[in-house]
């Protein structure tokens, strides 16, 4: 299938670009709502990942979730751990070294640019959840029929 544009809000990113205190690891680090607008009728599932894109470290991955049930609505606050039983079995992979959300902290008196990027696949992936993003992203590369992204900054 041909690859398009997902339209999405995260209301974890304010108008403005800067991040929700709630959603931040100084915050609450609750992982944000989404609202998808054009969601194909083919998609099985989504992924999403968080980068910073401002460290050294190309991308430093912050989250990264697979196996979400294709959905209008993610609800804010996904529970930790690998498995994500709310979300029909959805996977919590390794990012910033746990299998969780890990919103924005970077060092302070700095701004980092952060990067919200959601995969909509024809497939669910069979993975381990020891899977970094790089191997789920490789796994979902023949899958990927939509994709979006939405950027932020923290400070």
């Amino acid at each position: 299938m041909e690859e398009g544009e997902l339209d999405f809000i995260c209301r974890g990113i304010r108008p403005d670009g800067k991040f929700e205190q709630e959603n931040t690891g100084r915050g609450e680090d609750l992982s944000p709502e989404f609202y998808f607008g054009n969601l194909s009728p083919y998609a099985k599932s989504l992924i999403i990942t968080l980068e910073d894109l401002s460290l050294p470290i190309k991308n430093y991955t912050h989250w990264v979730i697979w196996n979400i049930p294709a959905t209008d609505i993610l609800p804010k606050g996904i529970a930790r751990g690998k498995i994500v039983s709310e979300l029909d079995g959805a996977v919590q992979g390794i990012g910033y070294g746990i299998h969780r959300y890990a919103g924005p902290k970077p060092p302070k008196g700095k701004t980092h640019k952060y990067c919200f990027t959601v995969y909509a696949l024809d497939c669910k992936l069979d993975l381990k959840p020891s899977a970094t993003k790089r191997k789920v992203l490789k796994a979902a590369l023949p899958h990927i029929i939509q994709v979006g992204k939405a950027y932020g900054y923290y400070e």
